[in-house]
């Protein structure tokens, strides 16, 4: 899956320069203002591409003594930073270019250009939409959900990143094909403006939900469904890759475990794309409490502190789950 993911951001990153510099030369030629808005927008995602890249390279490093849990976390971090440094900066220059096109109207020459280049720039933005896709269509199928609802649950930043900026790009394209045709039918730029608005709009929107997938992994902010809080205030948009389904599947492992006899809590936070790690804290008979408390005087004689154990449930590989018990953590990776 990374090298799948690592595929998609340079298909994107190569696509996305190419169509970048033909916006912005067109722009240039041709005095469109959504064109200019585009341009923007594929330098924008070029940037953002950029940042994956980082993310996929870093985030794949393997743990060391400094971070046992690996450096997953740091492709949530760098596609944030994408998604409010690149995204918003395409979007504030679109704006602008909207608004001033709006307030003095300019005149667009030679239409063919325009049309001609994003024409091409449309194809370029369908074959990296279609790696995208074709990933997260596969990540749909692997882990049974519907194609939207993995693109929303996906704990893998760059793809989602890729995904959401593509559509957008397909999106821009044809809106901006369509203030083009308005233009030249009606003679009048405001179209141009308009659309390079709507463009910025999207884009805003589009950085803000980036933005927040990431912030909720990050941070381990889930919910799945709509829950209350202990105040009583309902949460609805936060959600989890994992179902309750999994959830249910991880008790029945863990209280098939011999000398578990009940599961108090259970906790589940993401370190990075397609790595979980649990926390559950159990209830154990006496008979491995006793041998437990035995097992930890042996080895650390009058010791007060907990004592990690590895153990490897087949069942669940490359899971990792802590077992908080009375006298120990069992930790099964």
């Amino acid at each position: 899956m990374p090298n799948d993911s690592m595929r998609t951001v340079l298909v994107a990153l190569g696509a996305g320069f190419g169509v970048a510099l033909a916006k912005a030369g067109a722009a240039a030629f041709t005095g469109s203002s959504a064109l200019a808005a585009e341009a923007a927008h594929s330098l924008a995602d070029t940037a953002n591409d950029l940042f994956l890249f980082v993310a996929q390279r870093r985030s794949s490093r393997p743990p060391d003594d400094q971070h046992p849990l690996g450096y997953g976390r740091e492709a949530y971090f760098w596609a944030l930073i994408a998604a409010l440094g690149a995204f918003v900066a395409g979007a504030a220059f679109s704006l602008r270019e909207g608004i001033d096109e709006l307030i003095h109207p300019s005149v667009t020459s030679s239409f063919v250009v325009a049309y001609v280049v994003l024409a091409i720039s449309t194809v370029f933005d369908l074959v990296s939409f279609r790696q995208s896709a074709g990933q997260m269509a596969r990540r749909a199928r692997r882990y049974g959900r519907e194609f939207l609802e993995e693109s929303k649950v996906t704990s893998d930043p760059t793809l989602r990143a890729v995904f959401v900026e593509d559509a957008v790009s397909v999106s821009g394209d044809v809106i901006a094909l369509a203030a083009l045709a308005l233009n030249q039918i009606t003679g009048s730029s405001i179209p141009q403006g308009v659309a390079a608005v709507l463009i910025a709009l999207v884009l805003i929107r589009v950085s803000l939900r980036l933005i927040r997938r990431s912030h909720d992994f990050l941070v381990g902010a889930w919910a799945t469904g709509a829950t209350s809080t202990p105040s009583g205030r309902r949460i609805t948009r936060l959600t989890q890759p994992l179902r309750p389904a999994d959830e249910e599947r991880v008790q029945a492992f863990l209280l098939g475990y011999p000398g578990v006899i009940a599961i108090r809590e259970l906790l589940v936070t993401f370190v990075g794309p397609g790595r979980v790690w649990l926390v559950a804290r159990v209830d154990i008979d006496d008979g491995l409490s006793k041998r437990l408390r035995r097992f930890l005087r042996q080895v650390v004689p009058n010791a007060t502190c907990n004592l990690a154990i590895r153990i490897w449930p087949g069942k669940f590989p490359g899971v990792g789950a802590a077992l908080r018990m009375r006298g120990a953590i069992c930790v099964a990776l």
